[in-house]
């Protein structure tokens, strides 16, 4: 009796270990998808947050310049653009504003074209 019931497990493991390694490489397929997926929202995260922090350094470093009004200017980030909108006083603090912003760190490119000078 205990011979027959040491085949059966033998047999039992066997064939759960022979239909695991077949289905090995779907499981790869799926695993190897996922971790694209997982990859692709984790680097989406991480510009998101890469965006907000540039937005608020350059919010941040308009309210430390003087001449500057860090309300008075809309910042927008995406993808290390910063978007500049609202208006300033005079061209010489629109040209300010448009140097502060790429000086920060992560910055690709500044758009300031809504951003406009009363002057």
């Amino acid at each position: 009796m205990k011979q027959s019931i040491r085949r059966f497990a033998v047999a039992t493991v066997a064939t759960a270990a022979l239909g695991l390694s077949a289905l090995s490489p779907l499981a790869m397929a799926g695993d190897k998808d996922m971790g694209e997926k997982a990859e692709k929202a984790m680097d989406s995260a991480g510009q998101a947050t890469s965006d907000t922090w540039i937005t608020t350094k350059v919010r941040a470093s308009f309210a430390a310049e003087g001449e500057l009004s860090a309300l008075a200017i809309g910042v927008e980030t995406h993808e290390g653009v910063v978007t500049l909108s609202g208006d300033v006083d005079t061209e010489a603090q629109r040209d300010l504003a448009i140097k502060v912003a790429e000086e920060i760190d992560g910055v690709k490119h500044v758009a300031a074209d809504g951003l406009e000078s009363r002057q």
